[in-house]
Parts: structure tokens; sequence; C-alpha cells
């Protein structure tokens, strides 16, 4: 469902993969009943139940359903648990001049992604929270 990666891609602003993720999220919160429903027909034939099938702004993130909303936030704190520190360590890395210009360039550069990354998760934990 979600790719060979297994990821899904977030803007600052919106979800980039969000096909990917609308359906995920509609997939795991089905009972088992629906699943069912689901595998026989193959997935939805008519996905125009009258769901807005707009991008998945930080907006309508913020207006998912409570189910989806706790698998997003899960899955999120799941996902900071798997980076080494924590957005504050990075900070406060990223501000201490000295030590920031000890590391290389290539370490210099893997710490703005980092750091990057770790604030696009934490805003989605306060949109989905």
């Amino acid at each position: 469902m979600v790719g060979e990666e297994g990821a899904f891609v977030l803007g600052w602003d919106e979800v980039l993969t969000e096909e990917e993720l609308s359906v995920t999220l509609k997939v795991l919160s089905m009972s088992e009943e629906e699943f069912k429903e689901y595998k026989e027909q193959d997935g939805w034939e008519d996905d125009s139940e009258g769901e807005d099938n707009s991008t998945l702004s930080n907006e309508a993130l913020s207006r998912l359903k409570t189910p989806c909303k706790q698998l997003l936030y899960d899955s999120v704190l799941l996902t900071l648990e798997s980076y080494g520190s924590d957005l504050k360590a990075e900070q406060d890395l990223l501000n201490n001049k000295e030590a920031y210009e000890k590391l290389s360039r290539r370490e210099q550069r893997a710490l703005h992604v980092r750091y990057g990354q770790k604030r696009i998760l934490h805003q989605l934990l306060e949109l989905v929270h």
C-alpha cells in the first residue's frame, strides 16, 4: 500500500504522498468486516463516497477522524523514536557555533536534514493531537 519504501512524504504544508496515506489510513481504520468487503472488491471501484478528495493539507490533517489521527500520531512517535537524538539536541547543536564548526560539511548537512525532518514530524504531532 505504501510503495516499495514503506514511507510517506510530508512537506511543511501538506502530505506529498496523499493518495498512499489516505488509502492506508482508510484500510487501517476499517473493521474486520469492512476490510473483508474491501478485499473482495479489490479496493474501491468508485471512491467518491462524498469524501473530500482535495490534498491532505495541514488543515485537512487536523480535521481527520479520531482513529486516523491516532494512527498518524502513533506512527510519528515511532518514527521520532527511531532517531538517535531528539529535536532539542539537534537545535542545541545548531545553536552551538563551536560544536557545529567541528562537524564535517557532510555532518552539518545531515544535521540540517534531521532537524528539518524532526520539525515537520513535531508539526504533524500538533496537527493530529
